[in-house]
């Protein structure tokens, strides 16, 4: 049986434990702390086997040096092409990676990073498919543009969005409040955006995280997910013109949507 689990770590990250509750192993996303995910390794009995890396900053791999010195069967999955050296198994887009019965399809999503990569399996996890997508996309907020272009951010959200929209989104980061506060200033008449951000601050009162999020429940509300949406559009138009950006495509629809949240 497979659980999944949300390590807290830093102010705001997630460090996302996949176990198999009948061997005891676990697998680890993404651990930019190590305090946190021994702690948790030793309280449920689990022994870290393997570890996958989305991308290169280090509050997504900082842990890994001290979890590979307790660890030392550990295997490091991760970007092929990256800063971080550290892998012992390292992987390209179209690669698969198999763990217990679960076989992860490895997907290249520049943007924030060059080296970026998620990690998508149909194996139902807590009854979904799921996607471990670091900080490409948040629950109705996508990365900043560190390294890439809105173009090559534009097409990773595009794989990301042909997904089936049953799939969990296990983000590295609880932004979505702060997320929200973009998105209803964007589409402020947005009646669906507005009711899921009270369930998000109810969860966020309850110290309940917001992660997971639904792929298709993203589609729907997510403006970096909808710029072909008409409504998303008009407001990026508006906002080209006010700040003398161009409009003209996708990719000037989206990078009007990143600038302005960078400026919000």
């Amino acid at each position: 049986m497979l659980t999944i689990s949300a390590i807290p770590a830093f102010n705001d990250n997630y460090i996302w434990c996949l176990a198999d509750t009948d061997t005891g192993k676990a697998l680890i996303v993404d651990p930019g702390q190590a305090a946190p995910v021994e702690e948790y390794l030793a309280k449920n009995r689990l022994t870290l086997d393997t570890i996958l890396v989305t991308h290169h900053h280090p509050d997504h791999v900082g842990g890994i040096k001290t979890l590979v010195n307790d660890h030392p069967d550990c295997r490091v999955t991760g970007p092929a092409e990256s800063p971080f050296k550290s892998t012992t198994s390292r992987v390209h887009p179209g690669d698969e990676v198999v763990w217990e019965h679960v076989t992860f399809q490895v997907m290249g999503v520049p943007g924030h990073t060059l080296d970026h990569i998620a990690f998508y399996t149909d194996t139902e996890i807590a009854g979904r498919p799921a996607l471990f997508c670091g900080d490409t996309l948040f629950v109705c907020g996508c990365g900043r543009l560190f390294e890439g272009t809105p173009a090559q951010m534009l097409e990773s959200l595009k794989s990301i969005r042909a997904l089936p929209e049953a799939t969990a989104v296990y983000c590295a980061h609880e932004y979505t409040l702060a997320n929200l506060r973009f998105a209803r200033n964007w589409l402020p008449d947005d009646r669906e955006l507005e009711a899921f951000e009270q369930q998000c601050i109810k969860r966020r009162e309850e110290n309940k995280p917001t992660v997971p999020s639904i792929l298709g429940d993203e589609k729907r509300l997510n403006p970096f997910l909808r710029w072909d949406d008409s409504a998303v559009v008009n407001a990026a138009r508006k906002y080209c013109k006010e700040n003398g950006l161009p409009s003209d495509s996708d990719t000037a629809i989206f990078a009007a949507i990143r600038h302005g949240k960078d400026n919000f």
